[in-house]
């Protein structure tokens, strides 16, 4: 099969490529000026340069594809350099759905983000918007919704490596989040890490698998872990222990309302918001395509002590 991807430079697009060219599919990969040392050695990868705004760029990337896959996401908006949740989550979606369906493209798969029904925050709002810009096509859909992505960085940002760098290694305390004015339960608020090769896996199953047509599916790992034992679990998988204190949303979002649009600040208030609110799943997605997924653990997290990490 033929393969047209959006986003395949990032993290999660690291492994997907891995895993499409293990099982012999050919790909074409939109790839930005400038980041084509990304792109790794495979067999049967072509990049096609070009900006996920340039219509021509994906028409070349998408013609003759059978499939396309569109992974585009961001954590954080930076106007300045047109970075924004509306111009890459929403329109540039939108505008590859489109391309693909007068491509003659028949098989799309877009990732998207678990809790994105609850639309508090442009980040979920504007994935809510790629998904219904999708089901609205004659395409022949799935959806991802994963919780937060963990595994080894191979040179991209990634969940655990950031918090090891930002949180754990930092001299002061862990922040143990909590809403409200009294620190009840302070980082008892659960998520459910899933491994990227897991999600890739999914993508990989569901692009040959007529049952996943029309059908969205959710992404957790194998157990809901809060937030305090995630920092705790780090912390140990780097061989190091950790103080950690109650931290206050209402006094941190507050800061981070005013700093959040400064790149240096490492959170923004919607960040915190979406925190607080968990990540875990109602059903079990890679189950239902018959994956069975790696736990959170210290052994799975021995990538933090590399020399790269």
């Amino acid at each position: 099969m033929k393969i047209g991807i959006i986003g395949g430079t990032g993290f999660v697009g690291s492994y997907l490529l891995d895993r499409l060219a293990a099982d012999g599919h050919s790909m074409r990969v939109l790839t930005r000026p400038g980041s084509e040392g990304k792109l790794p050695p495979l067999t049967g990868v072509e990049a096609v340069t070009g900006d996920v705004a340039d219509e021509s760029a994906l028409r070349e990337c998408l013609t003759g594809c059978d499939a396309a896959v569109y992974l585009i996401g961001i954590l954080r908006e930076v106007p300045s350099r047109g970075i924004t949740f509306d111009a890459l989550q929403r329109r540039g979606a939108e505008r590859t759905v489109a391309v693909a369906e007068a491509q003659g493209v028949k098989r799309f798969l877009l990732m998207s983000a678990n809790g994105v029904d609850e639309a508090k925050t442009p980040y979920q709002t504007t994935k809510l918007a790629a998904e219904e810009a999708l089901k609205a096509s004659s395409l022949d859909w799935t959806i991802f919704r994963p919780s937060v992505i963990f595994g080894p960085p191979q040179g991209r940002m990634e969940f655990c490596t950031q918090l090891k760098q930002e949180l754990i290694d930092s001299p002061m305390p862990a922040p143990l989040f909590y809403g409200g004015v009294l620190p009840k339960d302070p980082g008892g608020f659960l998520l459910a890490p899933v491994h990227a090769e897991d999600v890739a896996a999914a993508f990989a199953t569901a692009l040959t698998s007529p049952e996943a047509v029309g059908r969205t599916y959710e992404l957790c790992g194998p157990a809901a872990v809060s937030w305090k034992q995630i920092l705790t679990t780090i912390a140990r998988a780097s061989g190091k222990k950790k103080l950690m204190l109650p931290a206050p949303v209402l006094v941190v979002g507050s800061v981070a309302s005013v700093l959040g649009r400064f790149e240096w600040f490492p959170v923004t208030r919607d960040q915190l918001t979406m925190l607080l609110s968990g990540n875990t799943c109602t059903e079990d997605g890679l189950a239902a395509l018959g994956i069975a997924p790696m736990p959170f653990t210290e052994g799975n997290l021995a990538y933090l002590t590399a020399p790269s990490a």
